[in-house]
């Protein structure tokens, strides 16, 4: 597929999506558009449009390319998945029944009646930080494809190619918002879970084999094995690591994350929330499962065809992050690659688009007060919004570049490693607000407790094998993290009256 095609592709995508966002907010670009879809968002369509946002073009890309990693990854990101699972129902039962309760548009409106004020702008400032590096991560992996395959043609620096990228996001957000990218998402989920079925039938059709002939090629591969009971203590994928740390990153990443849960808080009520949550559940799993496969075929059919796996132009090392698009763009034909890029656009941009109009409305309503402030002028706060909303596009420019410069590694192994960093105190923080009601804490030691928590995590981590007689952490050093903290909350609260919330 040339690159002309390509670029060509890409400014039909983004007039779609600015023909919907310009039809969806001409009449209606309030705050309350924006920030909540004004309350109106019917379950079936967030749930489908979460797919797009909690995959994106790692999952796209990276999940598929760690299948035949050095390290012998195989199926076992599928454990993590599982983890995952058992994370989003525990957020379904657990946590939006307390979000509606409370009448939240900002989840950390909790953490402020619950704990204080210093505690709730940590809180949101740690969704903030946290938010703000995965979904730079997220739109790096996107962009170095573009890069490579598209913008390279026309000796475009890296630099511009990002600031093209976000600038688009930027257009068909920065009006309706949340309201927008409910319509938005569900479009580009659709072709995002087209693409995976799509892609697993080209690639078969090339190797001249049936789908059922696919499914036993990759059960009998060396791609295939999902569950690992290896050495508890030195192995990363064990399964019981990968189940707890899927577990508790999906609860901290998901059901502690604005962004997300921004979307479920726009349905009409609590049973339209958690038919959401179940069904997007459900999707989440099986559409894992052939993201896998696709992997598993990708590595059996570049086998057979000689392809190596493309080397970094930075780092000249293997970049597995990159054999999907390789071969999707250089080995197949026209359609193929046409579908793969509309997979790999509409993954990442779903949860880009999603990412920001998050950031933004945390900002708005958790440092500004939008919605406390009644005397607001209400265009003023408009145009307040849309200045945030800049100043975060901004950000996640500026964080790219610099993770350009330093990268060296699978973004989908960044992106968890840094999660298991900045949300694990968020994760304390819920934990020891659901689970010590009879406490109150030091409201303005809570800020310093969750510096200090990541602080001795890593230490804690990085001698880990001394200390716990060779134990090895993977993702589910988010738990240590989450417990340190508590542990300091604990020791710092007193007894009080207890709340009911």
């Amino acid at each position: 597929m040339t690159p002309n095609a390509i670029l060509l592709l890409i400014i039909i995508y983004f007039g779609v999506l600015f023909l919907i966002s310009h039809t969806i907010s001409k009449k209606d670009d309030g705050n309350d558009a924006f920030f909540k879809a004004n309350k109106n968002s019917k379950w079936y369509l967030v749930a489908f449009g979460m797919i797009g946002t909690a995959l994106s073009g790692v999952t796209f890309i990276s999940v598929p390319g760690e299948v035949g990693a050095p390290g012998g990854e195989q199926f076992k990101y599928f454990q993590f998945v599982l983890g995952n699972a058992i994370g989003f129902i525990v957020i379904t039962k657990l946590l939006l029944p307390l979000y509606y309760r409370m009448n939240l548009t900002s989840i950390y409106g909790y953490i402020e009646q619950r704990m204080g004020h210093y505690s709730y702008r940590t809180a949101a400032s740690i969704f903030l930080l946290s938010r703000t590096i995965s979904s730079a991560f997220r739109l790096y992996l996107v962009v170095i494809v573009l890069q490579r395959f598209v913008f390279d043609y026309y000796n475009v620096p890296f630099a511009v190619t990002v600031l093209i990228s976000l600038l688009l996001i930027f257009s068909y957000t920065y009006r309706g918002g949340l309201k927008t990218i409910i319509i938005t998402d569900t479009l580009q989920t659709f072709f995002l879970v087209s693409s995976v079925f799509l892609t697993i039938y080209f690639i078969c059709d090339s190797m001249d084999l049936s789908l059922v002939g696919a499914y036993h090629e990759v059960k009998d591969s060396n791609y295939s094995k999902i569950f690992f009971f290896d050495d508890f203590m030195t192995s990363k994928f064990h399964f019981l690591k990968q189940i707890l740390g899927g577990m508790f990153v999906t609860i901290a990443m998901v059901g502690l994350d604005q962004d997300l849960m921004q979307k479920n808080l726009s349905c009409k009520n609590i049973a339209d929330a958690q038919k959401n949550m179940f069904t997007f559940t459900g999707i989440f799993v099986i559409i894992n499962i052939f993201f896998l496969s696709v992997g598993a075929l990708l590595y059996i059919y570049a086998e057979k065809n000689g392809i190596a796996i493309p080397v970094d132009s930075i780092t000249n090392k293997p970049r597995t992050d990159l054999l999907f698009p390789e071969i999707a763009l250089n080995h197949l034909s026209f359609l193929p690659a046409l579908v793969f890029l509309l997979g790999l656009i509409a993954a990442t941009f779903a949860t880009t688009d999603s990412a920001l109009t998050a950031l933004t409305t945390s900002f708005c309503v958790d440092f500004l007060g939008m919605e406390k402030n009644e005397n607001q002028n209400k265009k003023n706060s408009v145009k307040v919004r849309h200045w945030v909303h800049l100043c975060f596009s901004g950000l996640l420019f500026l964080i790219i570049l610099v993770f350009n410069a330093i990268n060296d590694s699978s973004v989908v192994g960044m992106i968890f490693r840094v999660a298991s960093y900045t949300y694990g105190p968020l994760l304390g923080l819920y934990a020891f607000g659901l689970f010590q009601k009879g406490r109150k804490v030091s409201d303005k030691l809570v800020p310093y407790i969750c510096l200090l928590s990541p602080a001795i995590t890593f230490a804690i981590s990085k001698n880990s094998k001394m200390l716990f007689f060779g134990y090895v952490f993977d993702n589910e050093l988010i738990i240590l993290n989450a417990l340190i903290t508590y542990i300091g909350l604990y020791f710092t609260s007193k007894t009080a009256e207890k709340v009911h919330f």
